[in-house]
């Protein structure tokens, strides 16, 4: 990363990838840094990427939709609110 760090920008793509923008380190489940070889780079969320974490378009293929609403740059985004905690048993 850049001494001057670039803002980062998360695009979520209706029915597709998010788009990732700016100085960002990109982490596996095990911690270990992912090499990005661009600038700008999509990350799957559709799991059928042969590429993971990166898209490689499977989500055309399988069809996958999302129901995402993404806020207006000037609409405020609301606070998430609490999580929920599963304890792992039957309710």
């Amino acid at each position: 990363m850049s001494a001057e760090h670039a803002p980062v920008v998360l695009t979520p793509c209706p029915d597709g990838p998010i788009l990732v923008r700016g100085d960002v380190e990109i982490r596996d489940a095990a911690g270990r840094t992912v090499p990005r070889r661009r600038a700008t780079v999509a990350l799957c969320r559709c799991g059928a990427s042969g590429i993971k974490p990166f898209c490689d378009g499977s989500h055309k293929a399988i069809g996958f939709r999302t129901d995402d609403e993404v806020p207006r740059p000037d609409e405020p985004v609301p606070a998430p609110g609490p999580r929920a905690e599963h304890g792992g048993g039957a309710s």
